[in-house]
């Protein structure tokens, strides 16, 4: 029968010495009566630089980890306004650098790191907010590359190579794309997206399906909210084929190559957590569209100083028309779910 509970300076040794005598690790677990993984993970995280496995060393390694670990958190347990600040920007969908990172920048009476928010969320007292953040595993996921359709089906298609090599982006320069409903669901409907480079705003607009002229009149649409506008990066995706129906110049990445606009891939991976992968776009209402927009362009952004997208549009004078009301801050609670189509 397997035993559960920490591994005591007798098993460390027992493991030390079956390793050195050429034992495997399963064959360690089972005279231990562990689980192979317990082993497997204790050789890992306790093993010295050089790669070997000493007892005595791994055994002060695990004392050290148990110590420390009961003040993770303590201080924002013990700080009832810098915890009331943390569970307030979490349920505006800030990550913990963002909420980290805006507190400097507001001057707050109190502060504490990333890592300790995260240290505080993965304890006892901050478990229950763990559902707020952006994810809810720990450890990052390996990220794939994202390939675009590469077809050459675009007239009078200017590529990336024609910019010149002191091209320097400014706020009148623009990236866009598309999100599209699952497959599976069958649906039509998608989201264009336009993300001003410099500022990392977003726009967003529910459009029915993806030809290129519905497309195309959503983003003339949306540039036309703007006071500047330079260039709009693309890929070669069909539904940029109308380019020329917008005024402002079109400028096309090379064939699979997304990483040449990255601002609006970014903004497309934090849209997926409104939107998740596979959904059907056409249940989502307006409003909500809305609502998301306003989110994402209210959480400080590293990039920026910790200063808001919306922030950084206002004081350039970047919108004809800046956003009032409900759509300068919308929470993520109820008020964004009812918003669901």
């Amino acid at each position: 029968m397997r035993k559960y509970g920490q591994l005591t300076q007798f098993d460390r040794d027992r493991i030390q010495a079956m390793l050195a005598a050429g034992h495997r690790q399963k064959d360690i677990a089972l005279v231990l009566e562990r689980d192979k993984g317990t082993i497997s993970r204790e050789i890992k995280k306790h093993r010295k630089k050089d790669g070997t496995y000493d007892a005595k060393y791994a055994q002060h390694l695990a004392y050290c980890d148990r110590k420390y670990a009961k003040y993770q958190g303590k201080k924002i347990v013990q700080n009832d306004a810098l915890r009331a600040y943390i569970i307030a920007g979490l349920t505006q969908c800030w990550n913990p650098d963002e909420i980290s990172g805006r507190m400097r920048c507001e001057n707050q009476p109190f502060y504490a790191s990333k890592t300790a928010i995260y240290d505080w969320l993965r304890s006892a007292w901050g478990q229950a907010y763990c559902p707020l953040l952006p994810s809810r595993q720990y450890r990052a996921k390996k990220q794939k590359d994202a390939k675009t359709a590469g077809r050459e089906m675009i007239p009078n298609r200017i590529g990336i190579e024609a910019l010149p090599a002191d091209f320097g982006f400014k706020y009148g320069d623009f990236e866009t794309d598309t999100v599209v409903s699952g497959k599976k669901t069958g649906g039509k409907t998608a989201l264009t997206v336009l993300q001003v480079v410099r500022a990392h705003y977003t726009r967003l607009e529910q459009i029915p399906n993806l030809k290129p002229r519905v497309n195309e009149n959503a983003v003339g649409k949306m540039v036309g909210d703007f006071t500047a506008s330079r260039c709009i990066l693309r890929d070669n995706g069909l539904e940029g084929k109308c380019h020329q129906q917008t005024p402002t110049p079109s400028i096309f990445c090379d064939p699979y190559s997304s990483w040449q606009k990255p601002h609006v891939e970014n903004a497309n991976k934090l849209l997926r957590r409104f939107f998740p992968k596979g959904c059907d776009l056409g249940k989502y209402s307006q409003s909500y569209v809305h609502a998301v927009e306003s989110i994402i362009n209210n959480k400080p952004r590293k990039c920026l100083g910790y200063k808001k997208p919306i922030e950084i549009v206002l004081e350039n004078g970047l919108l004809r028309n800046p956003p009032k009301g409900s759509r300068l801050a919308v929470t993520f609670n109820r008020p964004l779910v009812a918003l669901r189509g």
